[in-house]
C-alpha cells in the first residue's frame, strides 16, 4: 500500500517550533548552515519567511568541505539556488587534510567555520537542520558507544556557544515533511553520495532503522527517548547554573573566583568545577571526572591547563606554561581557545600572551587583577614589540579600538542557561 505523501511543514508550525528558542527581539539576524540537502534547504526557506515577517533577515552559510572534486561547483550551485529564493548566501571553503575519522573532523571543522562566520557578520543565532531521524540516530549511536545520561540526551534544541546560540528547531520534525517543503517550492536539493555510504557507522544505523521518511514507530520512539533524556539534562543544567551563580564569578579577563563553601563537594560541585576548568583553559572538553573530583577534594593544584589556588576564596587561573603561541590579529581570530578578536585588527600584528613583557607601569593599570592573571592576558604585538593590551585599555583607549576582544571560550559558556558569551571587554 503506497504511503500517503507527507504534508510540508507550515510556516505556522515552524513559528511554533521557534517560539521556545527565543526571545529574538525585533529584526532578528539569523544564520543557517545549508548544505543544499533537502533538510537544510527546507530550513532556509522556512527561516527566511519567519525572519522576514519579523523585520529580520537570514544569511545562509554554505560549507565547501573540498573532499570531492565537484564540491566547489556544488557549493556555488547551492548559493545560486538560495539566491533564486531571495536568500543571501556565503560559501565557506574548508581545507581538510585526508586521514582517519574524516566525518568527525569534517563535522568539527564545519561547525567552527559556521560559528566564525556568525561572529564575523554579527549574527547571534545559528540554525541547524537536524530533524527527528537525526535525533533518533544520534541516540542509538551514543547508546552503542556506552554514553551516559547526558550523551543519551542527544542533540539539544538550544546550545550556547561563544559566537552564537545554536538552534535546532526541527528535531521533532520527520524528514519527509522537510522534503515536502522543497517539493512545494519546486526546488531540487543536492544529494551527497556520502550519505549512502555504509562504511560510515551512522549510515549503517540509518539503514538499520529502515525508516526513510522518519515517520516510523521505531524512529519516533527513539526521538521521544532522546527528548526524555534531554528534559532530565535540562533540569541538571538549571541546577548547575544555580550553583555556579551562587559559588563562582567568571571574569572577562579569563579567570574565575570561587566560594568553596557555596560550591560544595557533591556531584554537582564536580560538574561545576569541570565546566569552569574547560572555560578557563579554553579547552573543548573538560578533564576526566575522577581528576576533577580529586582536585576538588585537594582545593588546589593544576589540571587541564588551569591552576586552582586555594584559600578562603579560590581562584581558577589559566596555566601560563600551557598557553598557545601567537596568531595573526585578523578579524575573528581565536587565541588560546579563550579570546576572539571582534575588531578589524591590523595586518602585520599578532595576538599573543602578554607574558613577562609587561612594561613598567602596566601593573598600576591592572591593580584590580590578581598578579598571576597579568601574564595570561591577550596582547597585540608588532614585530615582537608590545603595541596594546586591550583588556587594560593600554596604552590608550584609541590605540585599542582596532583590537576589540571578547572572552569567548572555544567550548562555549559554562552553562547553556546564559548568554552566548561569558564576558567581554572592548575599546569603543
Amino acid at each position: 500500500m503506497p504511503l500517503t505523501p507527507a504534508q510540508p511543514l507550515s510556516d505556522d508550525a515552524f513559528a511554533a517550533l521557534m517560539a521556545p528558542l527565543g526571545p529574538f527581539g525585533a529584526a532578528p539576524a539569523l544564520a543557517a548552515g545549508v548544505s543544499g540537502g533537502p533538510h537544510s534547504l527546507a530550513l532556509a526557506l522556512l527561516a527566511q519567511r519567519w525572519a522576514s515577517t519579523r523585520g529580520g533577515s537570514l544569511l545562509a552559510l554554505v560549507v565547501d568541505h573540498g573532499l570531492r572534486q565537484e564540491s566547489a561547483a556544488e557549493a556555488a550551485h547551492v548559493a545560486a539556488l538560495l539566491a533564486s529564493q531571495g536568500i543571501a548566501a556565503e560559501i565557506l571553503p574548508l581545507a581538510l587534510p585526508p586521514g582517519p575519522a574524516m566525518q568527525e573532523r569534517a563535522r568539527e571543522a564545519r561547525l567552527a567555520a559556521l560559528l566564525a562566520a556568525c561572529a564575523r557578520h554579527g549574527r547571534p543565532w545559528l540554525l541547524l537542520g537536524q530533524h527527528r531521524q537525526d535525533q533518533a540516530e544520534t541516540l542509538l549511536f551514543r547508546a552503542l558507544r556506552g554514553s551516559g545520561a547526558a550523551g543519551l540526551a542527544a542533540m539539544a534544541p538550544l546550545r550556547a556557544r561563544a559566537e552564537a546560540l545554536l538552534l535546532r528547531p526541527l528535531l521533532e520534525v520527520p524528514p519527509s515533511r522537510l522534503e515536502a517543503v522543497c517539493a512545494a517550492a519546486g526546488l531540487a536539493p543536492v544529494r551527497d553520495p556520502s550519505n549512502l555510504n555504509p562504511r560510515f557507522a551512522r549510515i549503517r544505523l540509518r539503514q538499520a532503522l529502515a525508516d526513510p521518511g522518519g515517520e516510523g514507530a521505531g524512529t519516533a520512539a527513539l526521538a521521544e527517548a532522546a527528548t526524555a533524556f534531554a528534559t532530565r539534562a535540562a533540569r541538571q543544567e538549571a541546577a548547575l547554573a544555580e550553583r555556579l551563580a551562587a559559588a563562582a564569578r567568571l571574569h572577562p579577563e579569563g579567570f574565575a573566583e570561587l566560594d568553596p563553601a557555596a560550591l560544595g563537594q557533591d556531584a554537582l560541585a564536580e560538574l561545576a568545577l569541570a565546566r569552569l576548568l574547560r572555560v578557563v583553559s579554553g579547552g573543548l572538553h573538560a578533564p576526566a571526572r575522577a581528576q576533577v573530583a580529586a582536585l576538588l577534594r585537594r582545593g588546589q593544584g593544576s589540571l587541564g591547563g588551569a591552576v586552582l589556588r586555594g584559600g578562603r576564596r579560590w581562584r581558577l587561573l589559566r596555566e601560563a606554561s600551557a598557553m598557545a603561541g601567537p596568531v595573526p590579529a585578523a578579524p575573528g581570530a581565536l587565541w588560546d581557545g579563550r579570546f576572539r578578536l571582534s575588531g578589524p585588527g591590523r595586518p602585520g600584528h599578532d595576538l599573543a600572551a602578554l607574558g613577562s613583557l609587561a612594561p613598567p607601569g602596566l601593573r598600576a593599570a591592572a591593580r584590580h587583577l590578581p598578579a598571576a592573571v597579568l601574564p595570561t592576558l591577550p596582547a597585540i604585538f608588532c614585530e615582537g614589540s608590545l603595541v596594546v593590551v586591550p583588556a587594560l585599555f593600554y596604552p590608550a583607549t584609541e590605540a585599542c579600538a582596532p583590537f576589540r576582544l571578547a572572552f569567548a571560550p572555544a567550548g562555549g559558556p559554562a552553562t547553556g542557561q546564559g548568554s552566548a558569551t561569558e564576558g567581554a571587554f572592548a575599546a569603543n
